[in-house]
């Protein structure tokens, strides 16, 4: 593992961001969803700064990436790392690289002072459970909502 190392991205990477986020959700069985752009990624993590992105590397080779946002906890009155997208490569799950990218952003939460580390898995992805729970992670018992396109339209429109 002496070989792994972390990278912040840069704009450059934008097309490497693109990428993971698409083997994201082929994985996630929810490719058709993605309408993201190279373009859009430009605009909201590097010109807004409205999230980072983290890339793993095993002898110089890109094998899995992250993407994190800040959001506001009223109740520690803190920010909390929201984690978006964890992807690990196939062929290198297994072998301690995600624990190890989870640890790289658990010390930067703790490093920059943030409260809480938080993300969500689908439901269905019970390796993912299982292994967050492994770890120690607690499962807490939200459900997640939310809209878009034309569900938040008729929305906004319907009184």
């Amino acid at each position: 593992m002496t070989d792994l190392t972390f990278k912040i991205a840069e704009r450059q990477d934008s097309p490497l961001i693109l990428e993971y986020i698409k083997k994201l959700a082929d994985y996630e069985k929810r490719l058709d969803e993605v309408i993201a752009t190279e373009s859009d990624i430009e605009k909201w993590v590097f010109d807004e700064k409205q999230a980072e992105v983290i890339f793993a590397y095993l002898n110089d080779k890109v094998i899995g990436f992250a993407l994190y946002f800040l959001s506001f906890s009223t109740y520690i009155g803190n920010v909390n790392m929201h984690l978006e997208d964890l992807f690990i490569d196939p062929e290198y799950r297994g072998k301690g690289y995600g624990k190890a990218l989870l640890k790289e952003l658990a010390n930067i939460v703790l490093d920059r002072g943030y409260g809480r580390f938080e993300w969500t898995c689908l439901s269905w992805n019970k390796p993912s459970i299982d292994f967050y729970l492994s770890i120690g992670a607690e499962q807490k018992d939200w459900n997640v909502f939310h809209f878009k396109g034309d569900a938040l339209e008729n929305f906004v429109k319907n009184k």
